[in-house]
């Protein structure tokens, strides 16, 4: 990668967790308001039972002035359109997946985005704003796959569901050079063999995952 390469990701990168950051803590202050907690708990499973009691002992140790302010917010997001409220969701989930480190690293950039004069930070939204909107979700997988991205797209499209958890954990785990050799298979390999391939990188095990690039690249 040359140093333009990297500085460009580097300028890219603080836009997007900053907004990443803040549609997080948006999203999470829309959890569902139930009118009668005592009849409904004993009918929901037990995960989603304890999740609601410990917001309701959330909401109950808050002052009036905290649960003024959080039902302004839950206004704020049903006043949201439909489409908006779906990618405040996307962007919170996708930092939810991220590693604690990487979601250290985000913090870090969001504040020195933060502390960017206004028109460097005008300027970087501006760029952000004009890429393609497969990389800018691209973004949204963190520091590490997000400058990656657009070389494992091919890989990472189309992926069911029940895959996708699986695939990105191989993929961060991964070191860069692996990645790198990775994306170079991933063009070579023809669209109708990709699944084939995603299956053979995830039941591969880490110990053998150089041999098994090497021997992919050289085939």
């Amino acid at each position: 990668m040359s140093r333009v390469d990297r500085r460009s990701r580097s300028c890219r990168w603080p836009l997007l967790t900053a907004g990443l950051l803040a549609l997080a803590a948006f999203a999470h202050a829309a959890p569902a308001v139930l009118d009668d907690l005592e009849v409904v708990l004993p009918q929901l499973q037990p995960q989603r039972r304890a999740e609601l009691q410990q917001r309701a002992a959330q909401w109950t140790a808050w002052s009036a002035e905290q649960r003024r302010a959080f039902l302004d917010r839950v206004e704020q997001w049903n006043a949201m359109p439909a489409a908006g409220r779906g990618a405040a969701r996307e962007r919170y989930q996708a930092w939810q997946a991220l590693p604690a480190d990487e979601q250290a690293r985000v913090r870090a950039a969001a504040r020195r985005f933060a502390g960017l004069p206004a028109e460097e930070r005008e300027a970087l939204r501006s760029r952000f704003d004009a890429l393609d909107r497969s990389e800018r979700r691209g973004w949204l997988l963190g520091p590490e796959l997000g400058a990656d991205y657009a070389a494992l797209q091919p890989l990472l499209a189309q992926v069911p569901p029940g895959e996708h958890d699986g695939l990105l954990r191989v993929l961060r785990a991964m070191t860069p050079p692996q990645r790198h050799d990775l994306s170079v298979l991933v063009q070579r390999t023809p669209p109708q063999e990709r699944a084939l391939l995603r299956r053979e990188l995830v039941s591969t095990a880490a110990a053998n995952r150089n041999d098994w690039l090497w021997d992919r690249l050289h085939r």
